[in-house]
């Protein structure tokens, strides 16, 4: 089965996104639906699929678990990790409908970089751990220390890392993220997403050439054993389609065996989230 381990729907029309400011935003400033995805994922070849959240908003990940979209295999919610009754809220989405298989938050947008360090957060961490859940890690450089204390602090509770930490593609090479994520590697309760790259280099003149260097040294860190593919799209049509950013990512692996590329597109999706 080959897996999307990473995708997005919303409606601006319907709610407000954050992160969905500036001009540059336009292209994908509207609504994208299952039925703008599954064209497409024909066309790529691909089989199921992860839909992750993008709003702190329990009423979202409530009509991701209602929708009625064959492909998708199961939901990233999103929680509030902070709140004494998280254990309440994370059993009431198990208990209704759709799959639930993890959930994340955009911590790279907290003011505070050791957000994951804070008491609150680690008891809202070990809920969704109790339940036998993923937590999906979203941070750049600056929040990766922190990541990396809680990934060590919780060994049972699988953690998969979004964008590869979104180092600077753009500028060929990002030292802080070189010199960290090996520490987090070094967690085997750590898996990482091939997802969300060709936003972090240049959106009109990226080519494979950019991605490689980024994409071996996750791969030398990690292993094929704990990396998963992910379009991030529709994000990933300010840069591309979902076309060419599969092929982006083709060329910039490096040779795998068959059964290596079994799991890169599919396997660990599958064994990472128990889908």
């Amino acid at each position: 089965m080959r897996v999307d381990a990473h995708h997005h729907f919303w409606d601006p029309a319907r709610y407000s996104y954050p992160w969905m400011v500036g001009d540059v935003m336009d292209p994908v400033r509207r609504a994208f639906t299952p039925d703008d995805l599954r064209d497409v994922l024909v066309a790529a070849g691909i089989d199921r699929t992860v839909l992750v959240q993008t709003l702190s908003d329990l009423d979202e990940t409530r009509e991701f678990l209602r929708l009625d979209a064959d492909f998708v295999a199961g939901v990233v919610g999103w929680v509030d990790l902070t709140s004494p009754k998280v254990g309440d809220e994370l059993d009431e989405l198990l208990a209704g409908p759709g799959r639930l298989i993890g959930i994340r938050h955009q911590v790279h947008d907290e003011p505070d970089a050791d957000w994951l360090l804070r008491d609150d957060v680690r008891r809202g961490l070990t809920a969704v751990q109790d339940r036998g859940l993923a937590y999906d890690v979203l941070v750049r450089a600056r929040e990766l220390p922190a990541a990396i204390a809680t990934a060590h602090a919780l060994p049972d509770l699988q953690f998969v890392l979004d964008h590869i930490a979104k180092p600077r593609i753009v500028d060929g090479v990002d030292a802080a993220w070189s010199e960290l994520m090996p520490g987090l590697a070094a967690a085997p309760n750590v898996a990482v997403k091939l997802s969300g790259m060709v936003t972090e280099a240049d959106w009109s003149r990226w080519t494979a050439d950019d991605l490689r260097p980024f994409v071996e040294r996750v791969i030398e860190w990690f292993g094929t054993e704990r990396v998963l593919f992910g379009s991030d799209w529709p994000v990933c049509l300010l840069a591309g389609s979902y076309a060419e950013v599969l092929a982006g990512l083709e060329a910039a692996l490096p040779d795998l065996s068959s059964a290596e590329r079994e799991l890169v597109y599919g396997g660990n999706a599958e064994r990472v989230y128990s889908l």
